[in-house]
């Protein structure tokens, strides 16, 4: 896989859709060209545990991913494996991995945990900044990254570079917010590994790190760029990577690049069908109220939710607005204002399948607000 390659598989077999995944972007090999074809060299997995939370509450990463790629891994020979991770401060990782179903996968897959809470550390030089990173996280020879793809109170979004936060001690991670986050953040991206990333884009939080407003996506990402990852999910959530300020500083470090008119997205999988048995959080329910949504894939209705919220935290939501049609139910039918392929014979359409939230935000603000 590329640096400036981007994977994005969709469906609702989340093992099978990863291990898919991990095939097509050709991990096996990345692995054995980094690591100098060892024959058996040690990789870790940091998945995202921040809280004692089920991962269908949008904070914490699927089993289903984990066991794909462990599952992935083994089938092509790689047997040194180490799942690995922190929750933040004031949570026990032990309860986390309950709460994610994690202790029973990993038994029966028999792949050992470290929780780095318990960890030995040391000070690294990141970029010209002291930072404590726990010794395991840098003991490995290749490290698969697998964050959730959701929003954040204080930072806006979190993802590749700032999963990464889980290999420092807690003290560290305290000091990190005494410092503002963002640069410490981009720092530390200078010294830990970031060989692989893997997504879980299945239904991460619109707008907190612990989770509790989920929005249904229903798909899985893989980089190789830890800030390209993050540009990625800038824009599909409708922000400007400027209004993370870790992502331009991380760039600016070398640890990668935001550029993505030069990326190349593949594509694996359809969208499925957001259909009637969903159950959207509150959140969601209210910014639901300005969709007309008819049988809408659930990539699509999730771009439409960011924008929404976007506009929603701007205090430019009123009452009154003709709701925006939405789904493959408009195809052929007329309505004032659509986003998506679908709803082509709208007055007003935005094209695209799906469209790309940062798209929608524009479309909505030039033409419906």
């Amino acid at each position: 896989m590329k640096k400036n390659e981007i994977y994005i598989i969709h469906g609702t077999e989340y093992k099978a859709m990863t291990k898919e995944l991990l095939e097509a972007a050709e991990l096996a090999a990345q692995i054995r060209k980094t690591t100098g074809q060892k024959a058996d060299p040690s990789i870790g997995l940091k998945p995202n545990l921040v809280a004692a939370s089920s991962p269908s509450m949008g904070a914490t990463t699927h089993a289903e991913i984990l066991a794909g790629a462990i599952e992935y891994l083994k089938e092509h020979g790689f047997s040194r494996l180490t799942v690995m991770e922190g929750s933040w401060v004031g949570e026990q990782t032990g309860r986390a991995l309950r709460a994610a179903g994690y202790d029973k996968l990993l038994k029966k897959l028999q792949v050992p945990f470290l929780d780095l809470q318990k960890d030995t550390f040391h000070e690294h030089d990141a970029a010209g900044m002291p930072i404590k990173i726990c010794d395991a996280a840098l003991s490995v020879d290749f490290m698969i990254n697998l964050p959730v793809l959701k929003g954040h109170c204080q930072t806006r979004i979190t993802c590749a570079l700032k999963n990464n936060k889980g290999v420092i001690p807690n003290s560290e991670k305290r000091r990190f917010h005494t410092m503002g986050l963002h640069k410490p953040i981009a720092h530390l991206n200078a010294a830990v590994r970031n060989d692989f990333i893997l997504v879980d884009n299945i239904c991460g939080d619109l707008d907190f790190e612990e989770g509790g407003n989920p929005v249904p996506m229903d798909r899985i990402l893989a980089f190789a760029d830890p800030v390209l990852c993050d540009a990625f999910v800038c824009d599909s959530m409708g922000i400007s990577t400027d209004q993370v300020p870790y992502i331009p500083m991380a760039e600016a470090l070398g640890i990668g690049s935001s550029d993505l008119g030069s990326a190349v997205i593949r594509t694996l999988g359809t969208p499925a069908s957001s259909g009637a048995s969903q159950k959207p959080s509150r959140r969601v329910e209210t910014l639901s109220r300005y969709m007309d949504q008819r049988d809408a894939c659930s990539a699509c209705c999730g771009s439409l939710i960011h924008a929404l919220n976007r506009l929603d935290e701007a205090g430019r939501l009123k009452k009154g607005m003709p709701p925006i049609a939405i789904g493959q139910g408009w195809k052929g039918q007329k309505g004032p204002i659509g986003v998506g392929r679908c709803t082509g014979a709208c007055s007003l359409s935005l094209k695209g399948c799906p469209p790309r939230a940062s798209e929608i935000l524009a479309f909505l603000e030039e033409h419906w607000l």
